[in-house]
């Protein structure tokens, strides 16, 4: 049960260093500088998409034998590894939700669009089918986000500056790349191959 918390935690946290979502809460941290409004519409914005995300992953892991689900996740992992490469940028409308409303609101409207198809919540869909703990997979995801987004809110635009986000973002890559060949492993385990 610990591994369907700590595995999506890790993964989450390494997949959102220089997402689209962590250039939004820069932003957001900037423009209010009120920090707990803007980390509690990240809960709530995550929450409930991942919550979504997870839903469909357990959904999606019943139709599928073992073996398949094990070569649909290898492929996951890896196109996720590869996506993980290529930087993020926010979009105009995201920023501009912001002129209308406060900071909680801005932050959980802007978190849960900007999430909508993001690697982290495939990563979410993903892990969901691959763990039988929803509910902790649910919880590990969202502390992934938080552990990746909550110091960039707390420190602005000093974090920005200061983080090599093109060598975290290989990391991330190679992170889920080693899942690709552990879940590849592992489809070959049940294939009877190995």
């Amino acid at each position: 049960m610990l591994e369907s918390l700590l595995v999506p935690t890790g993964l989450v946290a390494l997949a959102e260093i220089g997402d689209k979502t962590q250039l939004l809460a820069l932003i957001l941290a900037a423009r209010f500088r009120k920090p707990w409004p803007i980390i509690a519409g990240i809960v709530a914005a995550t929450l409930a998409n991942h919550a979504a995300a997870g839903a469909v992953g357990a959904w999606f892991s019943s139709f599928f034998s073992d073996v398949a689900l094990h070569w649909i996740l290898a492929a996951s992992f890896a196109a996720t590894a590869l996506w993980t490469l290529i930087p993020d940028k926010i979009d105009d409308d995201e920023a501009n939700t912001a002129r209308r409303y406060g900071p909680f609101m801005t932050t959980l409207i802007a978190f849960f669009i900007a999430e909508i198809g993001d690697k982290t919540q495939v990563a979410t869909v993903m892990l969901a089918a691959q763990y039988p703990h929803l509910l902790m997979v649910i919880i590990g995801t969202t502390l992934g986000m938080l552990i990746a987004n909550v110091p960039v809110v707390l420190a602005g635009n000093f974090a920005a500056d200061k983080l090599p986000l093109t060598l975290i973002r290989r990391l991330a890559s190679g992170a889920f790349f080693i899942l690709a060949f552990v879940a590849v492993y592992q489809a070959m385990k049940v294939s009877g191959w190995v």
